[in-house]
């Protein structure tokens, strides 16, 4: 299954789950809801952190917690 870390730019996907309990509620908390769509629009010149687009606003993310983001791309 693909996570938001493996994204390139301009690529999305429909959130489908965590890998991490205690860091899954902070990211509910934010918006990344399951069955909303995210979309990646940068990463950082060292490709951290991630811009990312997600519940109608913007965002950065890094890229260890971008990868406990399971997606249906």
């Amino acid at each position: 299954m693909k996570t938001l870390a493996d994204l390139k730019k301009g690529e999305s996907g429909t959130i489908r789950s965590f890998s991490e309990p205690g860091l899954s509620l902070k990211l509910l908390e934010m918006g990344f809801l399951p069955n909303s769509e995210v979309y990646l629009c940068g990463k950082a010149p060292l490709g951290d952190p991630l811009w990312v687009r997600v519940g109608g606003y913007q965002l950065s993310l890094r890229k260890a917690e971008a990868a406990t983001v399971f997606l249906e791309a």
